[in-house]
Formats: structure tokens, C-alpha cells, sequence
């Protein structure tokens, strides 16, 4: 079964609503800063068929795996199922101000 993370400021208490949003804009100030991330506007799953997913994508690449970090409706989005994002999650948040949520 996988498990899914998302990275948001919604759990935090702000007067302001955009203040609880994590924008487009500032993650990919943010993951520009990072050598290991790339932005892409498609992600491609590929197994027995092969199958596209548009949106905002932040590709972290690990050895030879990449994972994707989605943005999405004012949230990042990651699965768990390599253990591997556990920690580079947590640093994400931290950098980003921002609460890690199960689901």
C-alpha cells in the first residue's frame, strides 16, 4: 500500500489566507535553488503502458529514481513509498514553514 504526504501551512493559524497557501510561484523559487530538482509540467508514469499526468511537478532525483514533489491547489503532494523522500520531505517543510500531513 503507499502512503501519500502533503506538505501545507493550512494547519498553521494565519490572518491572512494566501499566507496559508504555498504558492507556485515560491516553490519553484524554492526547488530552482536545488540542484537536485527539476520542475516539469508532465509527469509520465511507465510500467506495462505508459501514462501522463499534467500539472506542477518538482522531480527530486535520487540515484536513478525520481520522485515527484506535485504541487497542487496551494499544497506539495509526495509519496512514501521509497523511504528515501522521508528525510528530504521533512527538509522541504522545514525550509517551506510548513506542516507534513498523512493522506
Amino acid at each position: 500500500m503507499s502512503q501519500r504526504y502533503r506538505i501545507t501551512r493550512s494547519l498553521q493559524a494565519h490572518e491572512d489566507a494566501a499566507a496559508s497557501t504555498i504558492s507556485l510561484e515560491e516553490c519553484k523559487q524554492y526547488f530552482a535553488s536545488k540542484p537536485d530538482f527539476t520542475y516539469t509540467s508532465v509527469f509520465t508514469v511507465k510500467g506495462a503502458t505508459a501514462m501522463s499526468i499534467e500539472g506542477d511537478f518538482f522531480m527530486w532525483s535520487y540515484g536513478d529514481i525520481q520522485i515527484p514533489f506535485r504541487h497542487y491547489q496551494g499544497d506539495l503532494y509526495v509519496s512514501g513509498t521509497n523511504e528515501a523522500v522521508i528525510p528530504k520531505m521533512v527538509e522541504v517543510a522545514s525550509d517551506l514553514v510548513a506542516d507534513i500531513e498523512e493522506g
